[in-house]
């Protein structure tokens, strides 16, 4: 009998170490949290708004809020505190860390940089492309790759120097933005060419380019770096990208409009935000196919997932 409680136990300790994905829905006003050993949703957090980026470390969430212009800060399953920001913020990203924010603002045609220790914005820095979407660190947080709608480039801001340093010319509206695992390649989805650019960091020139899906424009990178795995948002599709090759190892089909997406800690599962189905498709990505959609709110956005479990 106390070999198999200490069994119960151990099998319960296993299943509490799973993490959740945290989904906001831009049109519900919500964040959906989806466990992932059961592919379910157990809540639904009510930020208000219309809830976009997301980024996620520990237990704190950091939510762009495109309708009060800042960045809620959620924690306990509440909002407990907003980061003002210019007008229509959209993509967010976490230094690896944890201790600097980067929030793409697009009406501001700017990057702000938040210290997360004390919620306080130290730089807003001006962009080239028009209308950014997504800010990304590098691994080493040296520099942060923006994507902008209105522009055929990604800006590369040296984040000591908080500068634009280098222009990297790439296809038309760079979307999705993801480093590889060891920060010397950067992958960047161009949505009107449904073409991804690798990108060589040390030098901040293009490696090679991949045709991808149409209207390619989400990124998630796996955590061996063997694959680059792209949403195609008029496709319905997600394109797997072999990084040893450049080419598309398989295509899968998903919800409709793909958006933005993140993979399980261990890279076993693909978690792709649908936007206009409302749903978040699961890939399985050792047997390259899609095993569940999971309903959320409406017009999910994108997909955040922290190796620790907590509802949020």
């Amino acid at each position: 009998m106390k070999l198999l409680a200490l069994l119960v136990a151990a099998c319960a300790c296993v299943a509490h170490a799973e993490p959740f994905a945290y989904v906001p829905n831009e049109k519900s006003g919500s964040v959906s949290v989806i466990d992932i050993a059961t592919d379910k949703v157990v809540r639904d957090i009510r930020v208000g708004g219309r809830p976009r980026g997301i980024a996620l470390h520990d237990a704190t969430l950091y939510i762009s809020d495109e309708s009060s212009n800042a960045v809620l800060i959620v924690k306990d399953g509440a909002v407990r505190g907003r980061i003002a920001l210019g007008k229509s913020p959209e993509g967010i990203a976490l230094s690896a860390d944890g201790r600097w924010l980067a929030a793409a603002v697009e009406e501001a045609n700017a990057v702000a940089l938040i210290d997360t220790s004390n919620a306080a914005v130290v730089a807003t820095i001006p962009t080239r492309g028009k209308n950014p979407e997504h800010a990304v660190f590098s691994p080493d947080a040296r520099w942060l790759y923006v994507s902008a709608e209105d522009a055929s480039q990604v800006d590369a801001i040296d984040v000591a120097t908080r500068k634009v340093a280098h222009s990297i010319d790439v296809g038309r509206r760079p979307r999705g933005i993801g480093f590889s695992p060891d920060g010397r390649t950067a992958y960047v989805a161009c949505e009107l060419d449904s073409t991804v650019y690798a990108i060589d960091v040390a030098t901040h020139s293009v490696r090679a380019k991949v045709t991808a899906g149409e209207f390619s424009n989400g990124i998630a990178v796996a955590p061996d770096g063997k694959r680059v795995y792209v949403s195609n948002g008029r496709g319905a599709s997600v394109s797997v990208i072999d990084t040893s090759s450049h080419t598309v190892a398989a295509t899968i089909g998903v919800g409709q409009r793909p958006w933005n997406m993140a993979l399980s800690p261990d890279g076993a599962k693909l978690y792709v935000a649908n936007g206009r189905s409302n749903s978040v498709s699961v890939i399985d990505t050792r047997e390259l196919k899609r095993v569940a959609d999971i309903p959320v709110g409406e017009l999910p956005w994108g997909v955040a997932i922290n190796p620790r479990r907590s509802p949020g």
